[in-house]
């Protein structure tokens, strides 16, 4: 569970490295962000080549999370660090064309297929 201020690694190719949650998207009151949820992101260190840069804000979903959480099956997962896909502005699909790193099940079941398809892994 991630809350507003939290840094996030980013695990894709659009060159943005680190990034920082400014908001969770139609989240109202919510405290704190879950897997799969679309979050409003700045970038604080990019690549000088980047295709984003440094100090923008973009919408991004949460891929990873280091907090475990438990299945409805009742296994728990987490992972070693926290990660977000950027996504494009004007539709919910992912802005990079490489997915790194291993994701979580539970982003393809909220409807985003296009980036568990792009992922090396699906845990």
């Amino acid at each position: 569970m991630l809350r507003i201020g939290s840094y996030v690694k980013v695990a894709d190719n659009t060159g943005a490295l680190l990034a920082q949650i400014i908001g969770i998207k139609r989240g109202g009151r919510q405290r704190f962000a879950r897997i799969a949820n679309v979050v409003k992101v700045a970038i604080k260190k990019a690549k000088p080549d980047a295709s984003v840069k440094a100090h923008e804000v973009h919408y991004a979903v949460i891929v990873r999370l280091a907090k475990e959480w438990k299945r409805p099956d009742g296994t728990y997962i987490r992972f070693s660090d926290n990660a977000v896909v950027i996504l494009d502005s004007n539709a919910e699909l992912p802005r990079g064309t490489r997915i790194f790193g291993p994701i979580a099940r539970e982003v393809k079941l909220y409807g985003f297929d296009k980036i568990a398809h792009m992922a090396q892994e699906v845990l």
